[in-house]
Parts: structure tokens; C-alpha cells; sequence
């Protein structure tokens, strides 16, 4: 038996020792700064993604610490061009926190590498067109273009990244928007640092290799990150590593806990000139804005008219950021701010009216979700008020959206977490904010049919909640002539002749929406009409048609729609092919659509309902979902035949 085993083991060390000879070496994709392949040089296109406007060749990053205890990263990238499309990836940006020196750039070079008459030609990047953009007090960017760049190029850049802050360990972004053919990491990190690492990939490395306090990591041929229908953001989809300091060794072989931590960040940000001490101060003529509040009774009332009393005083300058930038009193002044100023500014005059409110921390979905098991200030990029109701409910005021309502939670913050703190107690909390109720969305349709084909009516939408603020917002933003072309959505035999509005200013009421509208048959003859009774709705186009997906599929909310038409046939015409009433469900119950289809005399009664039993999909069940709405886009836009008679 021992034979065996020895056997087994030989047997085994052989295995592994030929998979180790045929693994990939670094040394076949990583190239000395201006020396290149002239492979690298003819490629045409990707080899795994051979539609890819451009594809990242390498991107290597080194990170050590230097004599100090400072953290440097040493980055090299080379991108190859395909075609005019990917010339775009020649535009370089790179941000950082420039605020006392936390962060600093240098050490840059940069290339462009052309194949001309079978021979590279290096153009260099003059040093004096790069440049130092100014975001705000705390971030800035270095940024420049790559010359000479055409069909075929190849560009590369090389930079040193420096941060004197243990904490601020950078993140190795493995996947972009376009193909990536292998990219690296090596960290020397000293004993004495613990950073937890946050993965987020979807396979194993392909080369990892670790010696001492010096670990290298290799991914190849990861895919683009490609933008998907309902798709959360790049931040929560792209392929990552995240590292958060977690303790250190003393030199007495005790460990402490150095990490950031919920209380700490409480305990900063009330003290933070930028945050905590902007509180309190007074803005100009607040005193008048207080006196108005008075004549309301209850606490709605006044969150109602403070939440729209800012909203139209003060203008949000498109810049979303946690602490203030010039602070609530500049900003008030100038009616401009930052989503911080802005957002104070409300807890500010909602403190002086005596209602019970907290300035809370927020990312928006551009921004990523929240992880709250990593307490870090940098996951936010936004200020907004958050106010409890009672043990079930609260309100989250967001004054920078025209359109947002006060009581709803903005939906580009939901099913991510906000960070709300007491500034008198130094209490904080963790809320994840979320809408757990069915959104309603109806339709009212009453149309009549002419004997050629023609439809005339009148149809009622009734939005609530997000709905209602999709609708205002785009109304108010492009007007009335190109709300209705919104409405016709590219439909050339649809016209709409008049449209009203009900509730457009009233936060607790639905949006209502009256429209007149004529629809012109598209294939009618002289002895059969055709039409399809799904007019005038959001429900006409399968979002799902993509054989395959990458990403998590996420609803903000969920929905519940309803369809109700009433179309009254016109004389010497009967039905010839009637749709039956339908359901279909997917198999985990989830999603249900039902088609009731009924004749009564002269009229046909069509009613539509789809209800979301819940609001998030994982990419791994997306067949079921794709299938179940090939299903039911097809039952919806099913149409309706009517033969003389």
C-alpha cells in the first residue's frame, strides 16, 4: 500500500510539474517601454474579441513600499488601435487626490508606436502637452492625448503613482471597456501590513506566483465589459481587487487593528470643516424661509415645501461630492453648488423648522454600491438628508434632481446603502435604502375603429412614484413637441393631436397624462384590418434580445403594469383572428403576464397586467428571463384581425 501511495504522489508531482512548464510566463506579454513585437505592430484585431475597436496589449502595475512607509505604483499600459473608433482610448485621464500631497503623478512618459514602411516609428509625447486639471479643493487629473495616432497604432504610457497613507492601498482594475490580453499585478508588501483583499473576478489567475513578501498575479484574455440592458454600473460590474487595511504587526509581534472603522469615520466627518462644521451656519434670509414654514402644521407639510423651496432656489452645478466644496453659505449666494452644498443647505433650514433630520452619505448607481463591510470615505460621492418616519418608513431628500420627490427615495440610489450620522450624539447608522412596494404604471385606452383601419382615441396614462418623476423630468426638459415625438416612439402612423397633464407639481398624486391621438393603419386592404392593441405604452420593445449575458440584470424597483383598451369595431366588420387570453410565469414565479382578450357586441375589451414579484436578476438566470420575455413581447404586440363581412 505504501508503494502506492508513493506512486500516487510521483504520479501527481509529474502532473503538476508539466502544468507548471505549460502555464503562461509573464515574458510572453510584457515588453520592455518602446521595444515591441512587430506582430503587436501588423494585428488586425483581437483574437478573442475580433470586434473590439482597440485592445489593451498589457497593463502591469507594481506596487511597493518605499523608504518612508509611502505607497508607489509604478504603471506601464500599451493599447492597440484597431480603427477610427478606438482612437478615442489614445485620450488619457488619470485622477487623483492632489489635496496636501495624498496623492502624487510623476515620471511620465508616453508614445506613439506606428508600423511605416515595415518599421516602427516612435513619436514621443512632448512632455509640455500634458497636463494638471483642477476637479476641486481635494482631486485633480493629469491628463494628455498620445500623437500621431491613426488605424494600427499602438500607444503606450508609463507613470508613477505615490500616496504617503497606508490606507490608501490602490485597486487592480483587471477588466475595461475594451479586451484586455493580460494584465499583472505584483505587490511587495512588508510583513508588518495586513490588507484584506475585496475579489471580484469571474475565473481564477492565471499565473500567480509568491516569494517572500512579493506576490504576482496575471489575468489573460478577459473579455470587455460591455454595456447591458439594466445593468448596475461599471464600478459594482468590473473585474477587480480591492485592498483594505485590516491591522498591523507591531514590532513587538502584537497586532493592532489600524483599519478604518464606522465610528472613526462618524467621529471625522463631524469634525470635518468641509462637512460637520457647515452644519450649523446660518444662510442668508433664512430667517424669512423659516417664518413661511410656520403656518404649516405637521411635518410633511414642511418637509413638502422646504424639500421644493430649495430645490427651485438653488441650482446643482453637476459636481457630486460628500464634503463641500466653497461651503452652504457661497453657496447659497451663488444658487449653485455641489451636491453636498446643495443637500446641507436642505438639512440645514429642515433643523431650524424643527424637523428631525440627519445629512447622510451616498453613492450613487454611477458610482457603485456600497460595501459596508469596508469602511471607507471613498466609496461616496454624495450628500443627501435622510429622515426617519417611524420604525418601517423614511424619507431621502435629494434637492439636486428638479424632479425628484420627497417622498420617494431618488432611485439612483436604491438598493445600495446610505451612512447617516447624529451630529449632537456622534450616533451613526447603516441604512439600505430600498423600495419594496410594487411601482404602478396604467394605461387607459378607448379607441374606435373606422372602416378603413383608421384608430381614433383617447388614452389616460396614470404614473406613479419613479414613473411619474421619468415622465415630468423629460417633459420638462425637452418640451412638449419632442415629449410627444418620446410618445410616439418612432411610430410614423401614430399622431397625437393634443395632450394634457394632471398632478404634474403635486408630489403625492400621480402623474396624469390625457392624450388625443389618431393611428393610421399600416397594411389594411379593402376586406381585412389589422392592429395591434398595445398603443401608446413603455411595453412594446424586448430589452432582452442578446443570446448571452455578462452581467447582473437589476430593476431599481419593482413594477406593476396594467393595460386596459376598449375598441369598438366598426359596422359590417367581425373578428377573424382573435388572440387568446394568456398567462405565462417564470419558473421561479417571479415575473407573471397575463392577456385577457374579450368580445362583448361591438367591442373588443384587451387588458395587459405584468407584476415583478421581485427587482433583481443574477446573469445566471438570465435565459429563463430572456425566453420569458421573447414570450411575452410577442404576446403583447400580437395582433388583432378584423374581416368585412
Amino acid at each position: 500500500m505504501k508503494k502506492l501511495y508513493a506512486s500516487l504522489f510521483f504520479v501527481a508531482l509529474c502532473l503538476l510539474a508539466v502544468a507548471q512548464n505549460k502555464a503562461p510566463l509573464p515574458e510572453n506579454y510584457i515588453k520592455p517601454y518602446g521595444k515591441i513585437d512587430a506582430a503587436d505592430l501588423e494585428l488586425k484585431s483581437c483574437d478573442f474579441e475580433p470586434d473590439a475597436n482597440a485592445e489593451v496589449l498589457f497593463d502591469v502595475a507594481n506596487i511597493y513600499f518605499g523608504n518612508y512607509y509611502d505607497i508607489i505604483n509604478e504603471r506601464h499600459k500599451r493599447v492597440k488601435i484597431f480603427n477610427t473608433n478606438g482612437k478615442k482610448h489614445a485620450d488619457i485621464r488619470i485622477e487623483y487626490y492632489s489635496a496636501n500631497q495624498l496623492e502624487i503623478i510623476d515620471h511620465i512618459q508616453a508614445q506613439t508606436i506606428n508600423l511605416v514602411n515595415g518599421k516602427p516609428e516612435i513619436t514621443v509625447l512632448d512632455k509640455k502637452q500634458i497636463f494638471t486639471q483642477s476637479i476641486d479643493k481635494m482631486r485633480s487629473a493629469i491628463v494628455f492625448s498620445l500623437p500621431n495616432v491613426r488605424e494600427g497604432s499602438v500607444i503606450e504610457f508609463k507613470y508613477r503613482w505615490t500616496t504617503w497613507s497606508i490606507r490608501n492601498f490602490p485597486d487592480w482594475i483587471i477588466q475595461s471597456k475594451i479586451p484586455v490580453r493580460y494584465t499583472q499585478l505584483t505587490t511587495t508588501i512588508p510583513d508588518r501590513y495586513i490588507y484584506r483583499p475585496n475579489i471580484q473576478l469571474s475565473k481564477p489567475y492565471d499565473i500567480e506566483k509568491k516569494k517572500d513578501e512579493t506576490e504576482l498575479r496575471g489575468m489573460i484574455n478577459v473579455h470587455s465589459l460591455s454595456d447591458e440592458p439594466f445593468m448596475r454600473s461599471e464600478a459594482d460590474n468590473l473585474q477587480r481587487i480591492e485592498f483594505t487595511l485590516q491591522t498591523i504587526r507591531k514590532t513587538s509581534g502584537l497586532i493592532t487593528s489600524s483599519a478604518d472603522s464606522w465610528p472613526k469615520i462618524c467621529d471625522y466627518l463631524v469634525e470635518e470643516e468641509d462637512f460637520g462644521k457647515q452644519f450649523k451656519r446660518k444662510i442668508p434670509g433664512e430667517e424669512d424661509i423659516i417664518a413661511k414654514v410656520k403656518v404649516y402644521k405637521t411635518d410633511e407639510q414642511k418637509i413638502a415645501f422646504l424639500f421644493n423651496s430649495v430645490k427651485n432656489a438653488i441650482k446643482w452645478n453637476e459636481v457630486d461630492r460628500w464634503y463641500t466644496s466653497e461651503g452652504t453659505v457661497k453657496a447659497w449666494v451663488k444658487k449653485s453648488g455641489n451636491s453636498a452644498e446643495v443637500n446641507l443647505i436642505l438639512f440645514h433650514l429642515l433643523k431650524q423648522a424643527g424637523v428631525k433630520a440627519y445629512p447622510m452619505l451616498v453613492s450613487t448607481r454611477l458610482n457603485g454600491r456600497i460595501n459596508p463591510y469596508t469602511p471607507n470615505l471613498h466609496q461616496f460621492n454624495r450628500t443627501v438628508v435622510y429622515i426617519p418616519i417611524d420604525t418601517a418608513r423614511y424619507y431621502v431628500l435629494d434637492a439636486t434632481n428638479k424632479y425628484n420627490l420627497y417622498n420617494e427615495v431618488p432611485d439612483n440610489l436604491l438598493n445600495s446603502s446610505g451612512f447617516y450620522i447624529d451630529r449632537d450624539t456622534k450616533d451613526y447608522k447603516l441604512v439600505f435604502l430600498q423600495h419594496t412596494e410594487p411601482v404602478k404604471q396604467a394605461y387607459y385606452l378607448n379607441a374606435e375603429i373606422k372602416p378603413d383601419g383608421k384608430l381614433t382615441g383617447i388614452s389616460q396614462i396614470s404614473s406613479f412614484a419613479y414613473n411619474k418623476i421619468a415622465y415630468t423630468g423629460i417633459y420638462k426638459t425637452v418640451g412638449e413637441a419632442k415629449f410627444i415625438e418620446f410618445l410616439r416612439n418612432q411610430n410614423n402612423h401614430l399622431k397625437i393631436s393634443s395632450i394634457s397633464f394632471e398632478n404634474m407639481d403635486v408630489d403625492t398624486l400621480p402623474l396624469v397624462q390625457n392624450i388625443n391621438f389618431e393611428l393610421e393603419p399600416d397594411n389594411a386592404d379593402d376586406k381585412y384590418i389589422y392592429f395591434k392593441p398595445n398603443i401608446l405604452t413603455s411595453i412594446q420593445n424586448n430589452p432582452f434580445i442578446s443570446e448571452n449575458r455578462f452581467t447582473d440584470i437589476e430593476f431599481s424597483y419593482r413594477d406593476n403594469i396594467f393595460f386596459a383598451g376598449v375598441f369598438k369595431i366598426p359596422a359590417g366588420f367581425k373578428p377573424e383572428a382573435l388572440p387568446k387570453s394568456q398567462s405565462i410565469i417564470m419558473p421561479d414565479k417571479s415575473i407573471i403576464f397575463r392577456r385577457m382578450i374579450h368580445i362583448d357586441g361591438e367591442t373588443i375589451a384587451v387588458r395587459y397586467a405584468i407584476d415583478y414579484a421581485k427587482n433583481r436578476f443574477y446573469k445566471q438566470e438570465y435565459p429563463d428571463l430572456r425566453e420569458f420575455n421573447r414570450q411575452m413581447y410577442e404576446l403583447l404586440n400580437e395582433q388583432i384581425v378584423l374581416k368585412k363581412s
